[in-house]
């Protein structure tokens, strides 16, 4: 069986971690999309304060896929 799939790209943040900037914008995906089945870190940002971390930033592709036409 065949299958087509599509990307979009997200950007997740979050103050705690890596993993959980991946886990917003997870989260935030499955809200509206259907059929997730992989994503791909594209990109790893962060924001300083005083020199301490102060956010992370990911910034994913994340598949899905198309449904079959009627």
């Amino acid at each position: 069986m065949s299958k087509v799939y599509k990307k979009v790209e997200l950007v997740g943040s979050s103050s705690e971690s890596l993993e959980d900037a991946i886990k917003v914008a997870l989260a935030r995906a499955r809200q509206t999309l259907r059929s997730l089945d992989w994503f791909e870190v594209k990109e790893i940002r962060g924001s300083l304060t005083d020199g301490y971390v102060n956010s992370y930033q990911v910034t994913l592709l994340v598949g899905f896929r198309l449904e079959e036409g009627e």
